[in-house]
């Protein structure tokens, strides 16, 4: 059983077949309505050897296919995706349970990203693994080539099971390497879709098989593929407790490009002469969209405490408006369900102890039955007195609940903001909201985080700008524009012009 969107029956693609993989095993179901499938399979381990194989072996071939061929490869897909957008944006919200305007946009920066990796101009990715050449000596130049690392394994997520995995593989196939893909085992119908635009625009250009290979499964797929002996990298995007899994399952591959994509628990602080409007604004959009499945997701906002009330007031009436309902609605809907039960029922846990830990709930979290049968669940505000950098029994712990759960804080200063800001293991995003120009460039020295904004929110990344985070959010290995970065390795190269040379004291040498 398939999505109408799809033009394949739940498959593989292996080496440029598509193998069925009938069954109901692995069940995605839409969460706003969890009694219709989208797509069901019965995955299997052992394709992963073959996926891996095959683009092991026609790794020779597209790496030295040169690089007018493979952009024009990516421009193809780039149509193809262009002429299913549509497509791409219903099944998306169908399989996520995201607002369709919301969809749209992600189906639209498919082909977008294509335009940024291709980019030559100076500030783009591209210039900085291009080829240059320098004089050494007199007789000698320097070179620096770059190359592909060989076989990537892309894992996707589920919040963004189109652009995320996309800005893995479009850079990566970019430089050469090829590609087995493992989506979500919450969104394998997306995941499906962008295979087959994939394979029809490889075919189009007549390129060899096995350039890009799809394996659709749970954990067991994916932990066979990360810790495959014959891949070169692995490019994650998800949770830092399986990024934690990558990493040990590699910790005897140090050579392989391991690029990790993970959670955060994002600040946004607002001074006394910040834009209260502006900010509460950027403040509920950004805590709540995507249902607060986002890693960008505003989690945590400290407020200076001579506007925190009028401000915390402002927020909580605006978030008690939100227009949540069927993703699919003609009528406007700012969010749809949360993509599973489970996910629900964490969202309600985590602010049942917050307030069970000294939480004020100003804002109650709560299932949504009159929405239907599907996982709809309100946005939820608790105030807490201060956060602390620990995943303690405290309602201002260091914890990531991936849902609409925000929690507030005041303080007296901006230099305790920072303190409290930058008190989490991860640092993938924050905010400050002031027209103090002195407050704000301290703010971006001091705050520790690989995204910082300055009166806009913590989500809504540039694609032209790096994406990525510090501590728990990552490993150094940002994405966005700086995802071309990990999809090569310099080779320095000397030539020696001339006949000179060096005979080293303590050597002879008999002509």
């Amino acid at each position: 059983m398939s999505h109408e969107s799809l033009q394949q029956q739940p498959a593989n693609l292996i080496n440029g077949q598509w193998r069925s993989i009938e069954g109901d095993q692995l069940v995605s179901t839409n969460p706003a309505n969890p009694s219709r499938v989208v797509w069901q399979g019965t995955p299997r381990v052992s394709d992963v050897d073959e996926a891996v194989a095959a683009a092991q072996a026609t790794f020779p071939a597209w790496s030295r296919t040169t690089f007018e061929q493979r952009q024009a490869v990516l421009r193809r897909y780039a149509q193809i995706a262009a002429s299913r957008a549509e497509e791409v944006a219903l099944l998306i919200t169908d399989e996520t349970g995201k607002a369709l305007w919301e969809t749209r946009g992600e189906a639209s920066a498919i082909g977008g990203k294509v335009e940024i990796t291709l980019d030559p101009s100076p500030t783009a990715g591209l210039s900085r693994v291009s080829p240059y050449s320098i004089p050494l000596t007199d007789t000698r130049e320097g070179r620096c080539a770059f190359r592909p690392h060989g076989v990537m394994s892309v894992i996707g997520p589920f919040n963004f099971p189109a652009h995320l995995p996309n800005g893995h593989f479009v850079p990566a196939m970019a430089l050469g390497n090829t590609i087995v893909f493992k989506p979500s085992d919450k969104t394998p119908a997306v995941g499906q879709i962008l295979a087959e635009m994939m394979h029809e625009a490889l075919e189009a250009e007549g390129m060899p098989s096995g350039i890009f290979n799809l394996v659709q499964g749970g954990a067991d797929v994916a932990s066979t593929l990360t810790s495959h002996r014959d891949i070169d990298g692995v490019l994650f995007t998800g949770s830092w407790a399986v990024g934690r899994r990558i990493l040990e399952a590699n910790l005897d591959h140090p050579s392989r490009m391991i690029a990790l994509e993970l959670g955060g628990n994002n600040p946004a602080v607002v001074m006394p002469d910040a834009d209260l409007r502006q900010a509460a604004i950027e403040i509920v959009r950004c805590a709540f969209n995507t249902t607060g499945q986002r890693c960008t997701c505003t989690r945590r906002v400290i407020a200076h405490e001579s506007i925190a009330d009028q401000l915390f007031k402002m927020v909580v009436a605006a978030t008690s408006r939100l227009a949540i309902g069927n993703p699919r609605s003609e009528e406007p809907v700012f969010c749809g369900p949360i993509i599973t039960d489970e996910s629900r029922q964490a969202v309600l846990d985590a602010s049942a102890q917050f307030a069970k830990t000294g939480g004020e709930v100003m804002l109650e979290t709560r299932a949504l039955p009159e929405h239907g049968d599907g996982w709809f669940v309100s946005p939820g505000i608790v105030r807490v007195d201060r956060f602390v950098a620990a995943d303690t029994n405290d309602a201002g712990c260091d914890s990531e609940t991936f849902g609409p759960l925000l929690r507030v804080a005041a303080v007296a200063s901006l230099d305790d903001a920072i303190e409290q800001a930058n008190a989490t293991r991860y640092g993938l995003s924050a905010s400050i909201f002031t027209t103090d120009k002195t407050s704000a460039e301290q703010f971006l020295a001091e705050s520790r985080a690989g995204c910082i904004n300055v009166n806009a929110g913590t989500a809504g990344a540039s694609s032209k700008l790096p994406f990525g985070g510090l501590g728990l959010s990552g490993n150094h290995r940002p994405a966005g524009a700086f995802s071309l970065d990990y999809c090569a390795y310099p080779v320095a190269q000397m030539f020696e012009k001339g006949d000179g040379a060096v005979i080293a004291p303590g050597m002879s040498f008999d002509d």
